[in-house]
């Protein structure tokens, strides 16, 4: 999030090129007009869907009564470092509304202490477990209320993966849109249902670190998507997020279809709020602000940290700018009012104003004392610690999800699980701890011991490590362990013993360079780090048996070593966070059955990827991002050029095996037409005096103490700036203050509520046909007819469920639910979701994973075992 790298290029146009050798793409130069992204004015206001109403009501009741510097205060951020929290706003204490903190971040609280390091995103996705997903949200929500934030910045459910080697793939759930929608819109669930506000980021086509922010000698890339790709895939998770109830969504970096999406119109208020019924606020990225009235009118509602383009200058887009351009009339008082409203909505619908803690941690020093405003040169000082302990059990949870997420792609001679009296000698760095201590790689910057989480603001501090080296010793006493990367020549082997070999592959944020990778896995690639691979060949020379743990942010290369044959077990752990130990030896010595699946492919070769996916980097100007693939990320690819994975997506062994049969489909809601009914019409909205504010409400106050660089609503000279309104503001092209027509494919959170009718269901009963105990999970693929007219990928996933722990011969029926939406594909000239009728066509297939075709159904002809 907090990124203070600025990027140097100059504004011009760029066409796609070809991979080089290092898997960074290589840009030759001709003009691109393609991409465009229409206005779309004036901004919705908020407060027409009625379970907002009761909200919008007090915050209408509220908002009347302020003046102009309240209103602006609680709009921008009080400037990097000039607070406990990542960013806060001012505040409006004559209505019992404090500085709003927002916090990261999605793993856990940022910087603090007596916290949970919770298990990644992608970690979480692995799992496969609704139940688990809920429950991971409820923790997060329960320290962001305990140590006083009110906003967490997360769930993220973008970057999706397009892009293997993207740094922050990890922070989200997988490389699929359903997948990220319910892992995202359960964590928004589950936080929300502590009162903490969860901020759903970043929209949108943040799929890589490099080139990502806007300054001013540089511009983001642009990321170049077509409406339908758009819809059917990017959109998808924050259409489901909104339905949730997220409270706000945060605004990434980058532009989209050449306008930077912090004052991009028709991606704020022409899909976000108006198509997808958005009720809370939207918020900038950090420092991704670069427009005060262009952002204003594009649907913006709040900035942070609330610095202009170099922080700690003290200027600002907003704050009193704002407060002159509301004066000059620049932009209007209702927008300002809708601003302030869904701010204050958002607020009261999670029942913030009842007896909300207010912060009481810092994420700038762990000391208990300290300067109140760091960023200040002069500051006073105070108790800025007060040592919360938040953590509650939540380490049962987080336990639970590294365990269930661990996911074994190979077991020959079912060498899994180990016996406790095996002999087992164990090598890599990765399995043991940082010797500079757990903590002491500011944001996890660096790749030293068992690799927790990736890094930069979405990771946590970890409040312990139980490290597999510690765990496993803790249960075998004949262990051998060789905390080393380079193989020790000095090893014996003897026929019975077992090499356990970890290794992993790391990456982050863009602010933050580990081993020359800037955030992105540029140097790296999709290889293990520290000479994984010929870690694992020593080994392999050396012993008759081999079992290869990897710790990875997501695909990762194993052709060099995966089909020798004392390879005979490989387990992907993720990104296990504290419980990174314990999680591991539960499924090692067998307590549990692996359970996990892949949240995404792993390929033979990164050049069966399309060409289009790769990381791109030039010397000049604006890089241009264009998504030439379309629907055809991951799996879809890989299915569409028929290539064979190594493995591929959804694809997890288990210690025992599972039979689905009996298998049924019924029809739920008939799917008559092939367009959702009409939406209904939106309900009213609060209304305000359209009057401008008077000038002397940003005076300064009268003996007011200034804070240096701390970020105030007030002018010196209000007067002058309300003067100055008989002048014309150049206007973005197409704007207007004539409401839009509401879209049809809108008419509540998430979109037309009929897109949610569930149209059929299918049942399936999974039965334990082995002799352990273990969980299956059932995927639920989707193939549509060629009767819609549109190239589609020939199996998408759309639902799944997981078993509870069944014994051996023990059965469970799994009920799989299809709506509307899961059979529809995105009209993009009538601008609606079209499926096809009465699901004609529609195929179903169900497995343990993209490939794997256990069970198939076609719509009107039923389902049968394959």
């Amino acid at each position: 999030m907090v990124a203070l790298v600025l990027y140097l290029a100059l504004l011009c146009h760029f066409s796609p090129g070809t991979l080089s050798s290092s898997g960074v793409e290589t840009l030759t130069p001709r003009a691109s007009e393609v991409a465009y992204s229409p206005p779309y004015y004036p901004a919705p206001p908020g407060g027409w869907l009625s379970d907002w109403s009761d909200a919008y009501e007090k915050a209408h009741n509220v908002v009347s009564k302020m003046t102009l510097a309240e209103k602006v205060n609680l709009t921008t951020g009080t400037g990097i470092f000039m607070g406990p929290c990542a960013g806060q706003t001012g505040s409006a204490l004559r209505f019992g509304i404090p500085s709003l903190c927002l916090h990261d971040s999605p793993l856990g609280v940022r910087n603090s202490d007596h916290n949970t390091a919770f298990p990644a995103g992608i970690t979480v996705g692995a799992t496969f477990d609704k139940d688990l997903m809920y429950e991971r949200g409820v923790g997060l929500g329960e320290e962001a209320r305990g140590k006083g934030i009110n906003v967490l910045l997360g769930p993220s459910v973008n970057p999706i993966g397009r892009k293997p080697r993207g740094g922050r793939n990890w922070e989200s759930f997988g490389a699929d849109p359903s997948l990220q929608a319910f892992g995202g819109s359960l964590t928004i669930k589950g936080m929300q249902s502590t009162g903490a506000i969860s901020s759903l980021k970043h929209l949108i086509g943040n799929e890589q670190e490099m080139h990502r922010m806007s300054s001013v000698i540089t511009q983001g890339y642009s990321s170049n998507i077509d409406d339908r790709t758009l819809h059917e895939l990017y959109l998808w998770p924050f259409a489901e997020g909104v339905r949730a109830g997220a409270g706000s969504v945060m605004i990434a970096y980058n532009d989209v279809n050449r306008s930077t999406c912090s004052q991009n119109s028709k991606l704020i208020n022409g899909i976000l709020k108006d198509e997808l019924g958005f009720q809370g606020f939207v918020v900038t990225d950090w420092l991704a602000h670069i427009g005060g009235v262009s952002s204003a009118l594009a649907g913006l509602d709040m900035s942070m940290p609330g610095d202009g383009t170099i922080p700690l200058l003290g200027t600002s887009y907003w704050a009193w700018e704002l407060s002159r351009s509301v004066l000059n009339g620049s932009v209007p008082v209702d927008r300002l009012n809708d601003m302030v409203t869904r701010i204050v909505a958002t607020w009261y619908k999670m029942g913030q104003d009842k007896d909300y803690p207010l912060p009481n941690f810092s994420g700038n020093t762990l000391d208990k004392t300290g300067p109140l405003y760091p960023g200040a040169l002069i500051s006073p000082s105070g108790i800025v610690n007060q040592y919360v302990d938040v953590q509650g059990n939540h380490n049962i949870t987080a336990r639970a999800i590294a365990r269930d997420a661990i996911t074994l792609l190979k077991n020959n001679d079912n060498i899994l699980p180990l016996r406790r009296n095996g002999t087992l000698k164990i090598f890599g760095t990765d399995a043991g701890t940082n010797s500079d201590g757990i903590n002491s790689c500011a944001d996890k910057g660096c790749n030293k011991g068992v690799l927790t989480m990736g890094w930069g603001s979405g990771t946590s501090r970890l409040p312990y490590l139980v490290t597999p080296q510690e765990a496993i010793a803790n249960i075998s006493s004949t262990a051998e362990f060789y905390i080393t990367d380079r193989f020790p020549a000095s090893v014996s082997a003897g026929p019975d013993d077992i090499a356990i070999v970890f290794i992993n592959s790391d990456s982050g944020e863009n602010y933050i360079t580990v081993d020359g990778n800037p955030g992105d896995r540029t140097v790296a690639g999709l290889h293990a780090w520290h000479n994984g691979d010929d870690l694992v060949k020593a080994a392999a020379k050396k012993f008759s048996n081999v079992v290869v743990v990897i710790h990875t942010v997501g695909p990762i290369l194993m052709e060099e070593w995966i089909d020798l044959d004392p390879v005979k077990a490989v387990l992907v752990a993720h990104l296990p966070g504290q419980e990174a130990g314990w999680s591991l030896t539960d499924i090692l010595f067998g307590d549990h059955s692996p359970s996990g699946h892949l949240p995404y492919t792993i390929p033979r070769s990164e050049s069966d990827y399309p060409e289009s996916v790769g990381l791109l980097s030039q010397p000049f100007g604006q890089v241009q991002d264009d998504y030439t693939e379309g629907l055809y990320i991951d799996y879809r690819h890989f299915l569409k050029a028929n290539i064979a994975p190594r493995y591929p997506f959804g694809h997890g062994l288990s210690y025992t095996t599972f039979n689905f049969t009996d298998p049924r489909l019924s029809t739920v809601k008939p799917l008559d037409t092939a367009y959702p009914a009409a939406r209904s019409s939106k309900g009213s909205t609060p209304t305000y005096p359209n009057t401008k504010p008077a000038p002397s409400e940003v005076a300064w106050p009268k003996n007011f103490n200034r804070i240096w660089r701390y970020l105030y609503p007030y002018l010196d000279n209000p007067e002058a700036a309300a003067a100055n309104s008989s002048k014309t503001y150049p206007y973005p092209d197409g704007y207007t203050t004539e409401p839009k027509p509401a879209p049809r494919a809108g008419g509540a959170e998430g979109g037309n509520p009929a897109l949610w009718d569930v149209v059929f269901s299918v049942q399936v009963q999974v039965t334990n046909t082995g002799s352990r105990d273990g969980r299956a999970v059932a995927q639920l693929y989707v193939e549509l007819p060629s009767s819609l007219g549109l190239d589609t990928p020939s199996r998408q996933l759309r639902q799944f469920e997981k078993t509870k722990v069944l014994s051996a011969g023990q059965s469970e029926v799994l009920t799989l639910d299809l709506t509307r939406k899961d059979l529809s594909v995105w009209d993009v000239v009538v601008q609606d979701w079209k499926a096809p009728v009465h699901g004609d066509g529609v195929k179903i297939w169900v497995g343990e994973s993209v490939t794997d075709m256990r069970v198939g159904c076609t719509v009107g002809e039923g389902c049968s075992t394959l």
